[in-house]
């Protein structure tokens, strides 16, 4: 699947009947009650970051989402605070319909500059991760001008991965770049079954693993 990423019109139709709250993508399967743990040294720090798959929902745009809360602590504090919305179409397909994103200094709230929602002052919802993934895909996941320009691309269907969750073969491979900051540049690998199994940001060479998966 390819959207437009030219410039050209970005106008995905959406049916509220098409999308279900069942998020069983293999590649990015969101199981309320599940927690994704990522843990490591970083150019600001050891950070430590949770993902976490709730029974929340949110309708955005007639769309059910599920709602994935995602913490990110530095040297202890809590820094980035988000709570993310995912539905699945039919196809198979996960969609990102928004976010709600404070990022925190000292316990207070610096920004809230990554905040958008589907259908809220010309923002889009965009695909998160492909149904049928094929090298080469590349389509934006999300989209508000100024405010939401990741676009995610596939090099690869066949890598292996060690980080401290365990090995992971015949993971997906992606590159994500922004049109917010010209130059940044992330490779994400995800394992059938799991999700998200490493980040690496290959500007700073910061690295974020998968080190505990927990059910609840």
């Amino acid at each position: 699947m390819c959207q437009r990423t030219d410039g050209g019109p970005y106008n995905p139709v959406i049916d509220p009947a098409n999308f279900t709250i069942n998020i069983d993508n293999p590649y990015l399967p969101f199981k309320p009650g599940t927690t994704l743990v990522y843990a490591g040294p970083t150019s600001q720090g050891f950070q430590r970051n949770t993902t976490e798959v709730t029974f929340s929902t949110k309708v955005i745009e007639g769309v059910t989402c599920v709602e994935v809360h995602d913490q990110v602590y530095t040297n202890g504090q809590l820094t980035e605070d988000t709570l993310d919305w995912y539905a699945q179409d039919k196809e198979g397909n996960v969609w990102y319909f928004g976010e709600d994103s404070e990022e925190l200094s000292n316990g207070r709230v610096t920004t809230l500059g990554g905040t958008w929602q589907a259908g809220v002052n010309g923002a889009k919802p965009g695909i998160v991760m492909e149904a049928h993934p094929k090298v080469g895909d590349f389509y934006r996941q999300e989209f508000l001008l100024g405010t939401a320009e990741d676009t995610p691309g596939i090099l690869s269907l066949d890598k292996s991965v060690t980080v401290p969750a365990g090995t992971f073969d015949h993971c997906l491979e992606t590159y994500e770049i922004t049109g917010l900051e010209p130059g940044a540049l992330e490779h994400k690998y995800y394992s059938a079954g799991v999700g998200n199994v490493l980040t690496i940001d290959l500007v700073s060479g910061d690295r974020f693993p998968l080190v505990q998966i927990l059910k609840h």
